[in-house]
C-alpha cells in the first residue's frame, strides 16, 4: 500500500506561506548556480565558435597564446608550401599571417584601461573567418595604419567611433569602419594591415599562421611532419581545439567559484526546507497516526514526506531556471586569463544546464527532506492518535 501522487501535492499546496518561501529560497540558489554554468557554457561556446573546423593555426611550441609566440617569415614559407594547405585558383595559398598584440584602452563608463587584442591580419583573413562582415564605415587601405574595430570594442570603449584615432605606438591608427564576428572572440579585437603593424610594434616574426586544410588532407599528417621537424620549432592544431583551449583556465576558474558560492548559499535553502518539513510533521502527527493504523507503513510515511519536499525542490528549480535564462539576453566582458584581454560572451543556456540545475534542486530537497521524513516514519501510532 502506497500514498498517491494527489496526497502529496494536496498538503504542499496547503502550506502556501512556508510553500512559497522555500521554493524562494530553492530558486534564488539554482538561479545563481545555473547562472554560473551558463556563464562558463557563453565563454566555451564563444571561444570554441571563434575556430572553424576545415582551418589549422600553427604557433610556436610552447607558447600558450598568439601574444607570445613568434614565427619567422622563412619558417611561415616552408608551412605555407606545404600539400596539406589549401590553394586559391591563383595558386596562392589559402591562408593568412598574423600578429597579434596587447593594447591598453580607455572605457567609456569610468575612464579606467583594459587590455583589447590588436590584430594585423592579411586580406585573406576575412575570407577564412566567417561569418565577419564589415556594418559601418568601410575597410582599411592596404599598406596604412587605419583599422577596423569589433562592435564590442566599439560599445565599450572611448575613441573607437569612425573618424577617431586611436593612439597606438606613437602614432595615431585611424578608425574607418567597425565590423560583427558573430559569437566569436574576434568581436573583441581591432584589425589592421599585418605589414604595417609589424614595423611599428618592432618585431619580424608573426604571431600565428591560419590556413584552410586542402580537401581530403590529414591534419595529423602535417601536424606530426612539422612538428618532428627541429627547425621549425612550431606546433599545429585545429583552429577550433585552438580557441576552446583559450577558454578552460577562466570557465574552470568561473564555475568552481560559482559552484562553492552556490554551496554555501545552498546551506540556507536546505536549513528552510527542513524547517518547513519538520512543521509538517508536526502540524500532521495525528493524520500519520491514523494512516499508520489504516496500514501504511512507517517507509510508506516516510516516502510520502520525502517525495513532498523533492515537489517543493523541483518547483524552486523550475523556478530559478527561469529566473536565470532571463540572463541570455545580456552580454558581459571580462579578462581571459589566456590571453590577457578583454572577450565578450553571453550567457548560454544548455539542455544540460537545465538538468543539471534541476539535480542540484533535488538534491537540496532530499538533504533537507530525509530527517524530517525520518522522524515521520518513526511516529507512534497511539501517540500519534493521541496528539491534539
Amino acid at each position: 500500500m502506497s500514498l498517491t501522487f494527489s496526497y502529496n501535492l494536496q498538503h504542499v499546496m496547503a502550506r502556501k506561506t512556508a510553500l512559497c518561501m522555500t521554493v524562494g529560497g530553492i530558486a534564488m540558489v539554482v538561479a545563481v548556480y545555473v547562472a554560473t554554468l551558463m556563464l562558463a557554457e557563453g565563454l566555451r561556446e564563444t571561444l570554441s565558435a571563434t575556430g572553424q573546423a576545415n582551418n589549422a593555426i600553427v604557433i610556436r611550441q610552447g607558447a600558450r597564446n598568439e601574444v607570445q609566440s613568434g614565427i619567422s617569415r622563412e619558417h611561415a614559407n616552408i608551412v605555407l608550401t606545404q600539400p596539406e594547405v589549401a590553394q586559391l585558383d591563383t595558386g596562392a595559398p589559402f591562408a593568412t599571417e598574423e600578429c597579434l598584440v596587447l593594447i591598453n584602452l580607455s572605457k567609456r563608463s569610468d575612464g579606467g584601461g583594459s587590455n583589447v587584442n590588436f590584430r594585423g591580419v592579411s586580406p585573406m583573413s576575412m575570407t577564412l573567418r566567417n561569418p565577419i562582415k564589415l556594418v559601418e564605415g568601410r575597410m582599411p587601405m592596404p599598406g596604412t595604419r587605419e583599422v577596423i574595430v569589433g562592435k564590442p570594442i566599439y560599445n565599450k570603449f572611448a575613441k573607437t567611433e569612425i573618424g577617431a584615432a586611436i593612439r597606438l605606438f606613437g602614432t595615431d591608427w585611424p578608425v574607418v569602419g567597425i565590423f560583427e564576428a558573430g559569437n566569436t572572440s574576434f568581436s573583441s579585437e581591432i584589425w589592421s594591415d599585418v605589414e604595417v603593424l609589424l614595423p611599428a610594434v618592432r618585431r619580424e616574426a608573426y604571431s600565428s599562421i591560419t590556413f584552410r586544410l586542402a580537401p581530403n588532407a590529414s591534419l595529423d599528417t602535417i601536424k606530426k611532419r612539422l612538428e618532428n621537424d627541429r627547425r621549425l620549432n612550431l606546433t599545429i592544431q585545429s583552429e577550433i581545439d585552438f580557441y576552446e583551449n583559450q577558454s578552460k583556465a577562466l570557465s574552470s576558474f568561473i564555475f568552481y567559484l560559482g559552484t562553492v558560492i552556490s554551496v554555501i548559499f545552498s546551506i540556507g535553502a536546505i536549513i528552510g526546507a527542513m524547517i518547513t518539513m519538520y512543521g509538517a510533521v508536526a502540524s500532521r502527527t495525528r493524520e500519520i497516526g491514523v494512516l499508520r493504523a489504516l496500514g501504511f507503513s512507517a517507509g510508506d510515511i516516510l516516502r510520502a514526506f520525502l517525495i513532498e519536499c523533492l515537489m517543493v525542490a523541483f518547483a524552486g528549480g523550475v523556478s530559478g531556471i527561469v529566473l536565470a535564462s532571463l540572463l541570455t539576453r545580456l552580454t558581459v566582458t571580462t579578462t581571459n586569463f589566456m590571453s590577457f584581454s578583454e572577450v565578450a560572451f553571453g550567457f548560454s543556456l544548455t539542455p544540460m544546464i537545465v538538468l543539471q540545475g534541476i539535480a542540484f534542486s533535488l538534491a537540496m530537497g532530499l538533504i533537507g527532506g530525509v530527517l524530517p521524513a525520518w522522524r515521520a516514519g518513526r511516529v507512534k501510532i497511539l501517540s500519534a492518535l493521541r496528539a491534539e
